[in-house]
């Protein structure tokens, strides 16, 4: 019974974390542009490619994770994507309602990213046990 909870805990936070994932892909590229994340990324001093890079990271994560493959490998990227936002955002306070953006939300989603690393992608997965080596990226 305990493995049924730990999966339905990793199919929970896939879910979660691969919609939110999609959602903000989806915004970046459709409301947005990906111009204009280009240029957004830009006045962050990052490169403008790695507004680009972003959608593609957080549209195709969100697949990945809904789908429960390679959710290891994804969530420590996750992990890291986060923990550069939460830095970005740390000096507009704690709340992600604060002018630019607190980092409450990154650093939540961090913690959700973190959560799932360490979990897996569970049974409720579409790649089944026998893609061990896959599963475990």
């Amino acid at each position: 019974m305990k493995q049924y909870r730990i999966d339905l805990a990793s199919l929970i936070l896939r879910i979660t974390l691969g919609v939110m994932f999609l959602a903000h892909g989806f915004t970046k590229l459709v409301v947005f542009t990906p111009a204009g994340t280009a240029q957004y990324f830009e006045s962050l001093g990052f490169p403008g490619f790695v507004g680009y890079l972003t959608i593609l990271f957080e549209i195709g994560s969100g697949v990945l994770l809904l789908l429960g493959i390679l959710t290891r490998l994804v969530s420590f990227l996750a992990v890291i994507q986060m923990v550069v936002i939460t830095y970005i955002h740390s000096a507009n306070g704690w709340m992600f309602t604060n002018t630019g953006g607190g980092f409450e939300y990154p650093a939540f989603m961090a913690m959700t990213a973190l959560s799932l690393l360490l979990l897996g992608s569970g049974c409720f997965s579409l790649l089944p046990k026998r893609y061990k080596l896959i599963n475990q990226l």
